[in-house]
């Protein structure tokens, strides 16, 4: 478990406890002026490649894109609603909105709170290299060498569990990618979708790294809605099975992720 996902999870311990006002718009009940259902989609758009705000201040990333092709798939209109981590599992409770779509990781704490859709992704521990580095996929290709990561994270005790490999921590995670790009370390494990921002999206380094290998731990995403919100969650898991069958869900994995 990531740091991030840590005190997320204890966020919505929290936040939950203290809200339980309902509305109409966990029900799915709002109209579009199309004559179709409209869900509001909470997001707390600070996590690049996922969902961030641009320069033109739209909330963007792999999830918004998402959320946007599901409801296109199930047909219903979508707006997505930028929403403060610290309150967005009280929100949800409340009604405030009808989905948090915001890299949710799916436990057996929050599904007792909170219903899940399909997973849509996994959010695991990946393996980052240099570009002219050939031949490696997993962390036991480095075997002699030195991999970073962020102290305390899941892929900090991940590289500790190879045995030969040696483990370099970090107090924030785009240190190890500084000395990755400089040839001081040889690969650096982090979440997926933190190592796609800075691997794959970040200009500073796009062109010196690459990600290799698959997810080798599992850190399932799904959607959130309120608990017995069975309209809203067959609407959108509705949605997620047709981008899934159609490739559209790997096409955006590939635009941001890969």
């Amino acid at each position: 478990m990531s740091i991030r996902i840590f005190f997320r999870t204890f966020a919505a311990i929290a936040a939950v406890a203290l809200f339980s006002v309902p509305s109409a718009f966990a029900e799915g009940k709002q109209e579009a002026a199309s004559g179709k259902p409209k869900l509001v989609i909470a997001a707390d758009a600070t996590w690049p490649p996922m969902e961030f705000v641009d320069e033109n201040k739209n909330i963007v990333g792999f999830g918004p894109d998402m959320i946007k092709a599901i409801a296109e798939a199930a047909g219903f209109e979508v707006e997505v609603k930028n929403t403060a981590w610290d309150g967005i599992f009280a929100g949800l409770a409340a009604g405030s909105y009808d989905a948090i779509c915001s890299s949710v990781t799916i436990t057996e704490e929050r599904k007792a709170t909170m219903d899940f859709t399909e997973p849509y992704i996994n959010a695991g521990q990946i393996l980052v290299v240099r570009k002219e580095l050939q031949g490696v996929t997993v962390l036991a290709d480095l075997v002699g060498k030195k991999v970073g990561a962020q102290i305390g994270t899941t892929g900090a005790i991940e590289i500790s569990k190879v045995s030969g490999v040696e483990l370099k921590s970090y107090d924030e995670v785009g240190l190890a990618y500084e000395d990755l790009a400089n040839g001081r370390i040889d690969g650096v494990v982090a979440d997926n979708p933190i190592a796609a921002n800075f691997a794959l999206q970040n200009d500073k380094f796009k062109e010196k790294l690459k990600i290799v290998g698959k997810p080798f731990t599992d850190e399932w995403l799904g959607i959130a809605v309120k608990k017995g919100d069975t309209r809203t969650l067959a609407l959108i898991n509705d949605g997620l099975a047709k981008i899934k069958a159609s490739g559209k869900l790997e096409e955006l994995a590939g635009k941001w992720l890969h």
